[in-house]
């Protein structure tokens, strides 16, 4: 594999990682209507164009809903660094060679990693209660692939760079977001657990009130038959009755 390859090999790679038909898509329309001669020949046929298309606008939709990108994101982890190492296989060209498949090895790496790293911030990002973070970061992952793609294609040392840049600030972004979750659910279960036990508490406070305020009144009552004895007065009534 010549050096002239490595940085269109680990761009490509990289970009599958995060959508890989539209790399595919992209490539295909630069080598047919932009007379780059780094694409693959196949990659300009109609009904590979077609194809890459078609699964680019099903990504396009499934990728901005919650949870659903991460469903597609498990499907194609056993398929983006299958076309990431496709991809740099056919940039290497002179099939069955060491250098292909070294290029074919570090094209599939590339895509696994940034797949892990999209896979893993997508996780993090569905935590969010609103859909609009999807929706921006999944419009932002599509513009970004153009861009490096595009960039490879005038100025392919800076594309790899920027991807390698991209790649490793992603995992740092993956990692800060997941102590952030893991934080904000150990405070929620720490509340959680802080409500059920002064429950219990709570309860028993309430019903010993209940049981107090029933005492209370039970002593109140007063005897209805015998209403008079004790009273005051009633001995005097007595006597002035058994006199007449």
């Amino acid at each position: 594999m010549g050096a002239e390859l490595l940085p269109w090999v680990f761009t490509s790679g990289w970009a599958s990682g995060v959508n890989a038909y539209a790399v595919v898509l992209l490539l295909g329309l630069f080598g047919r209507f932009g007379d780059v001669g780094q694409v693959p020949a196949p990659l300009e046929r109609t009904d590979v164009l077609v194809a890459a298309a078609l699964l680019f606008a099903v990504e396009l939709v499934a990728d901005k809903i919650p949870y659903v990108d991460s469903a597609w994101d498990a499907i194609h982890t056993v398929v983006r660094h299958v076309i990431g190492a496709a991809l740099a296989a056919m940039l290497a060209g002179a099939a069955g060679t060491l250098g292909q498949a070294l290029a074919a090895g570090a094209g599939g790496a590339a895509a696994l990693a940034s797949h892990g790293v999209k896979a893993g911030l997508r996780l993090a990002v569905n935590t969010s209660p609103e859909p609009a973070s999807n929706v921006a970061v999944s419009a932002g992952e599509d513009l970004t692939v153009a861009g490096v793609i595009s960039l490879a294609v005038v100025q392919p040392w800076l594309a790899a760079a920027l991807s390698a840049v991209l790649l490793a600030t992603g995992f740092a972004l993956v990692v800060v977001l997941w102590r952030r979750v893991q934080q904000a659910r150990r405070r929620w279960r720490a509340r959680r657990d802080g409500r059920t036990r002064a429950s219990p508490s709570a309860r028993g406070a309430a019903a010993r009130t209940v049981v107090g305020m029933g005492r209370d009144r039970a002593g109140a009552v007063e005897p209805v038959d015998g209403a008079d004895v004790g009273r005051p007065g009633s001995g005097d009534s007595d006597r002035w009755a058994s006199s007449g």
